[in-house]
């Protein structure tokens, strides 16, 4: 089974949509009933804010008071994910997100799928979108991409010399095609929001489902391949 998960790490519903479908995949990957497919997973990009500045200090809060039509309505919906997040394990600081342009965390996002796979594409993941929801870190940043590329991913050559091949490979043209191409499988499926998460290219998922929905697709589906 092929899994590929359209996301972007300034979306709040893709952090509380991770963290459903990984125990949805603990689920139905360990006991007595567990699916016998084999299971691949890749992160794809998606941007919700493309036109983003590069270099931006502007609140989340106020970005999505103009989106939302006045800050009553931002704090409100702000105040809502903040609670959902709660839920789910999450500590969403919304009030000290910055909007980010994350075409480059992106790029970042996809070199680490090719080289590593999905684990590590995972963990990186995972530290952005705590970056932007809970530290408030633009991960739009040269700098942030690269301090958490050195927590995050396995090198064996030494901090300063992953850090400047990290940042050499940000500021070139390397991977600018790929996530090009992975916006463009985006229109192609049909996706207009995130998370989508598309199985074996032909079942789509849309939105951060709840543990039991993700489960039931994911049963529903390995069952099919089985046939």
């Amino acid at each position: 089974m092929r899994i590929e998960i359209w996301s972007d790490v300034v979306c709040p519903w893709c952090f509380i949509g991770k963290r459903r479908f990984e125990q949805a995949m603990a689920n139905v990957t360990s006991g007595p009933d567990a699916i016998t497919s084999s299971v691949e997973i890749v992160y794809r990009a998606y941007q919700l804010d493309p036109t983003a500045p590069a270099h931006s200090t502007a609140p989340v809060r106020d970005v999505y008071a103009k989106k939302f039509g006045g800050y009553e309505r931002a704090d409100k919906i702000i105040s809502q994910l903040t609670q959902t997040a709660a839920e789910d394990g999450l500590d969403f600081r919304m009030d000290i997100a910055q909007r980010s342009n994350t075409i480059l965390a992106h790029r970042l996002m996809w070199w680490v799928g090719s080289e590593h796979g999905y684990e590590v594409q995972s963990a990186l993941k995972e530290a952005l979108l705590n970056c932007y929801f809970t530290l408030g870190q633009n991960v739009g940043e040269l700098d942030t991409l690269v301090s958490v590329a050195l927590e995050v991913i396995p090198h064996q050559i030494s901090d300063e010399l992953f850090a400047d091949s990290i940042r050499d490979f940000l500021i070139s043209e390397s991977g600018k095609g790929e996530v090009t191409e992975e916006l463009a499988m985006a229109m192609s499926h049909g996706i207009t929001g995130v998370p989508t998460y598309v199985i074996n290219g032909q079942w789509s998922i849309p939105g951060a489902q709840d543990v039991e929905t993700f489960e039931r697709v994911l049963r529903r589906a390995a069952e099919r391949m089985a046939q």
